[in-house]
């Protein structure tokens, strides 16, 4: 849907109304400038930002309708749009005037495109503002990609630039950085920048120039610890260690990977196809896929001794002084 869209924007069909709802910022921040990028192509646009958990719906509405001074078009992006999720009555701190935003999505300003943000997995699709808002705009849903889709996205952002990533870079790629699309474009562009008049993006350049995230260490040292790599596991604690990381924050990251890994094989020993268990766990497919293509997999007893012992070492290093770094220290010397 988005790519459709891109493409009505690139030949200059702009709507007056935008309405992108859903947790994947890359495409909210990729619409935004594609549309921001044709508008200002012959002249500067005006463009103005308000924040719907702050600023009452009337701000928008106003700005919508006032004619531009610099441009024949002026951009207006409503962020927050928080009428449109379902919420608890009386949780709401701005109180916004939905029967004249009714009546002005009805009838927008011809001089105006105005994109509302509403960055939630799900809308409410019972109020009235929803249904009319889905009627008057171009609703488009911004979730994460699927594996497949990602694979194939990644290889698109490599090829914007002339290169060539291949299969084995790619999944090295999204194992090192996530599945965080804007900071997998801006990855793929140092890459690419790198490279200078060389094509091919190797698994060898993803691992020698890729900036590692702090989960992603987090999840090497466990698969080192459970893989009875002491050394390894050790290696990569001593590292974060003297990045200035906390054994407390390391201490959580360890445990919420052991939850959802033994979360994962449980839902996979129940017969739940990979899909479904990204959706019943709500983390992304490729990480599911990482957990499954273990050769060797860890025992439900195994991990639930680990997290039982993590659970001690995160009460000592609340309670008690002393050398902090040696509880986490200890409990990937011993072997479970």
């Amino acid at each position: 849907m988005f790519v459709k869209v891109w493409k009505e924007i690139e030949k200059g069909t702009i709507a007056p109304i935008y309405c992108i709802y859903g947790e994947e910022a890359y495409f909210i921040d990729e619409t935004i400038q594609r549309i921001k990028k044709v508008l200002s192509k012959n002249e500067e646009v005006e463009m103005t930002t308000f924040d719907l958990e702050e600023t009452p719906v009337d701000f928008v509405i106003d700005e919508a309708d006032t004619f531009p001074f610099l441009s024949e078009r002026k951009l207006i992006v409503a962020k927050n749009a928080t009428f449109l999720k379902a919420a608890e009555r009386g949780a709401e701190k701005i109180d916004h005037d939905l029967k004249r935003l009714e009546n002005w999505l009805k009838n927008p300003s011809d001089f105006a495109v105005v994109i509302f943000i509403a960055p939630y997995e799900k809308l409410d699709e019972r109020k009235k503002i929803t249904k009319l808002m889905k009627e008057t705009s171009v609703m488009l849903h911004a979730e994460a990609l699927g594996e497949k889709d990602l694979a194939v996205w990644i290889q698109s952002e490599a090829a914007s630039w002339g290169k060539k990533i291949e299969d084995d870079a790619v999944d090295k790629l999204v194992e090192m950085v996530g599945e965080n699309m804007n900071q997998l474009q801006m990855e793929i562009e140092k890459l690419a920048l790198y490279l200078g008049d060389e094509v091919i993006i190797s698994k060898e350049l993803v691992e020698n120039l890729v900036a590692i995230t702090l989960e992603h260490d987090a999840f090497k040292m466990l698969n080192a610890y459970l893989a009875h790599n002491t050394q390894e596991a050790l290696r990569i604690y001593h590292d974060l260690l003297r990045q200035k990381e906390e054994p407390i924050k390391l201490v959580g990251l360890l445990a919420n990977n052991i939850r959802t890994m033994n979360s994962v094989y449980y839902l996979h020993k129940k017969g739940y196809p990979p899909t479904q268990i990204s959706k019943q766990l709500n983390i992304h497919p490729y990480r599911v896929k990482l957990m499954l293509e273990r050769k060797n997999r860890p025992t439900e007893e195994r991990l639930l001794k680990a997290l039982n012992e993590l659970a001690e070492i995160d009460l000592q290093l609340k309670t008690t002084g002393g050398n902090r770094e040696r509880y986490l220290e200890m409990f990937l010397l011993k072997s479970l």
